[in-house]
């Protein structure tokens, strides 16, 4: 597991940026699995506004690791989010893009998104496997849309299950651990001092850590690398 605690939010979203810019000189093609949430915002328009001549976007192939059962028009869509704030702003073939439909019916869409995966990446012991899946982390605890209500859904034989949010009870299609843990790299965008207390007792593998889904983060033939500002660090 690798730490890079910057100070501010800013100054993470740079880190990781460059980080990025790192992992795709490196290959021929980046398959990536995105996140939602405000960390992922502020990278996105990082990238776009730095690193958008430097990338050579025609092999980077994004997908998401979660998303809401919202139309792509939707504000609560991650998709829209991703649309706003990158995708609009770089060039990127359309084709890369393989967006979760979050307007279809939620157990269809995943059945098919779960083919998605099988069909367009590489495999890992028979797994879909990213080069890159970027994570946030929930004050709950939770990753990609994987509750601790639902944690048993992280060790499911599918690539895409449905979940549900535990409080609005909104339906959201998820990758499932076993797609995660697959990963060639693994980076967890975490910022602010809401999610101190997780981090501290995930990182540190501190009282019942294990209920949290974030916890089960742990590539088995990758990399880990957390990218924290120090609100988010100051338990560790």
């Amino acid at each position: 597991m690798d730490l890079r605690i910057k100070d501010t939010k800013q100054q993470v979203a740079e880190e990781f940026s460059y980080f990025f810019k790192e992992l795709c000189a490196d290959k021929k093609e980046v398959n990536v699995a995105l996140s939602g949430g405000s960390t992922p915002k502020i990278v996105f328009d990082q990238l776009a506004s730095e690193y958008n001549s430097q990338i050579d976007w025609s092999k980077v192939h994004f997908y998401w690791g979660d998303e809401r059962c919202v139309a792509p028009t939707d504000e609560e869509s991650n998709y829209k989010m991703t649309v706003t704030h990158l995708l609009s702003k770089i060039d990127i073939p359309e084709a890369n893009i393989h967006r979760i439909l979050g307007e279809a019916d939620p157990e269809e869409e995943a059945k098919r998104y779960t083919n998605v995966l099988r069909d367009n990446l590489p495999s890992l012991n028979g797994i879909p496997r990213f080069d890159l899946v970027i994570l946030g982390m929930g004050d709950d605890g939770h990753t990609a849309s994987i509750f601790p209500h639902q944690i048993e859904l992280w060790e499911m034989p599918e690539s895409c299950r449905v979940a549900t949010h535990p409080e609005s009870g909104q339906k959201r299609i998820t990758i499932t651990g076993k797609v995660i843990n697959a990963a060639e790299t693994i980076a967890f965008l975490v910022t602010g001092a809401s999610k101190k207390e997780k981090v501290s007792l995930i990182v540190n593998e501190l009282e019942d850590y294990k209920k949290f889904p974030a916890s089960l983060v742990a590539p088995k033939e990758g990399e880990l690398t957390w990218f924290l500002d120090k609100d988010a660090a100051a338990g560790l």
